[in-house]
């Protein structure tokens, strides 16, 4: 089983948020599951020079698209087991960071016909392209529609996931018809159109031949009208080709027995966990007390993520007693109430604006509690990394997380976590004071609700067996399709 990942981002080599850690991790469980599978993303200015010297160049040449000419790159290379490319164009990918410029539309839309003018080119023929989010969108159409003449291009399967549906490429119209270089019929016929504008996430969603989200409940919620973003009603047409398959962790990397960053290593010694916290404390200036229950977060600091939930309810939660560490950025809004929080509270509330990742393990460690409110989460992967580090994450019932984090029955000792279903500052405010109640009255039961996150498997080693039955599911489409007759 052959298998190409297309993706914006993958780690080590760049990331933003979680679709790197997934493009990254994945491929290596599937590998171990028998198949080989590969990742094609942008050759970014900002990929590690170490990472880069490991890469050669296989191909060079030049393509249209649109009324463009375009240079094209490809490179090779492998990093811990899997071998990864690179599509080299300098005008569009040497340049800070990964997203928000102006050109991204063109950007991207390069990248999705690189990937399919590069497939003869690898020197790996692939049975699925796996495509994630709306920067590879694009893919599944071209590959059925401008390439559908190339027996290579005609014959591979795709599978097209939804990380995050409220990001979905939607660009103008006519600079959509212009870069992939069709008229006003093809346009309106190809199904792209989207309330005036063009969608690429659409795109995906009606040429891919599977669909998968990162959590079963998600997969139900983009289902309604009122979590479908608009593309409910394409999302139910294509609802039985469509998959939940909740993410996992890299359970090496995540290792609080042997995680570099962390001061005292661990596995289910609560004692020994509760030395990190000290360190913790001591870190980031908040006074040294065992007792005092800590609660992390490590989060974008945006509207999805449930911050407008601790903002109206902050002075309550501080009331509790408690320290609650933040690690984020984001919106300039969030991050100006947090900065003045933490000066009208420095003893209780800790602040560090950025992304630190050697600190977000500190403080997946150090905290006795997660706590993540969030809006809505398709999947989710801080719970996962809290549960993994006997964190015990205090979550809205929402997506992956209401997956994951089963609530703490006090009478039947069963749950890994405190969950509340309402989008409401007071319900979270309730949860949380349980948790801290808890915490401080019986050591027993935390103790248990600590047990009982340690039983689940969080490895990517459940979803890689998911993803290859459905990769199986597609291979007698693949040889159905060499089949047929090539017409000019």
């Amino acid at each position: 089983m052959n298998v190409l990942f297309a993706t914006s981002e993958a780690v080590p080599l760049a990331k933003s948020g979680g679709l790197g850690d997934v493009a990254g991790a994945l491929p290596k469980a599937l590998n171990e599951r028998g198949a080989d599978t590969r990742v094609v993303l942008p050759k970014y200015a900002d990929i590690p020079l170490a990472y880069l010297e490991r890469f050669e160049t296989i191909h060079t040449f030049s393509f249209r698209f649109g009324w463009r000419h375009q240079y094209c790159g490809l490179l090779r290379g492998e990093i811990d087991g899997v071998i990864f490319y690179l599509i080299d164009n300098e005008q569009y990918f040497l340049r800070g960071g990964l997203y928000g410029y102006d050109d991204d539309p063109e950007r991207f839309v390069f990248f999705n016909f690189a990937i399919a003018e590069c497939l003869p080119h690898l020197g790996f023929v692939p049975d699925v392209i796996h495509c994630h989010d709306w920067q590879t969108a694009l893919l599944p159409f071209l590959l059925k529609t401008r390439y559908a003449y190339d027996p290579l291009c005609r014959s591979v399967r795709t599978v097209f996931t939804i990380h995050n549906l409220r990001y979905q490429g939607v660009f103008g119209q006519k600079l959509l018809q212009d870069l992939v270089g069709m008229d006003d019929f093809w346009f309106w016929t190809s199904g792209l159109e989207f309330y005036g504008a063009a969608n690429c996430m659409k795109a995906g969603l009606q040429y891919a031949d599977k669909l998968t989200t990162v959590s079963e409940t998600y997969a139900q919620e983009i289902q309604t009208e009122y979590w479908g973003e608009r593309l409910d009603g394409v999302i139910r047409w294509r609802a039985s080709d469509l998959h939940g398959i909740l993410n996992g962790i890299d359970t090496d990397s995540f290792d609080p027995m042997n995680d570099p960053a962390v001061h005292t290593p661990y596995r289910g010694s609560i004692s020994r966990k509760r030395k990190n916290k000290l360190i913790l404390q001591r870190e980031l200036g908040l006074p040294e007390s065992e007792s005092t229950p800590v609660i992390g977060v490590v989060t974008r600091l945006v509207e999805q993520k449930g911050i407008d939930l601790i903002d109206r309810v902050l002075g309550d939660l501080l009331d509790e007693g408690i320290q609650l560490v933040f690690l984020g950025a984001g919106d300039y809004r969030y991050e100006e109430m947090l900065r003045g929080a933490a000066a009208w509270r420095p003893e209780q509330l800790a602040v560090r604006l950025g992304y630190d990742d050697g600190l977000a393990r500190r403080i997946y460690a150090g905290s006795d509690m997660f706590l993540m409110p969030s809006l809505f989460e398709p999947c989710g992967l801080s719970q996962l990394i809290s549960l993994r580090y006997r964190t015990v994450p205090i979550v809205r019932e929402t997506g992956g997380l209401r997956d994951t984090v089963q609530p703490y029955d006090e009478y039947t000792k069963t749950g890994n976590g405190f969950t509340f279903a309402n989008y409401n500052a007071h319900d979270m405010l309730h949860t949380v004071r349980r948790a801290v109640q808890l915490y401080r009255e019986d050591e027993e039961a935390w103790k248990a609700i600590v047990a009982n996150g340690a039983k689940e498997d969080y490895s990517w080693s459940r979803s890689a067996k998911s993803y290859m039955s459905l990769y199986e599911e597609l291979l007698p489409l693949r040889k159905e399709t060499e089949q047929w007759p090539v017409t000019s």
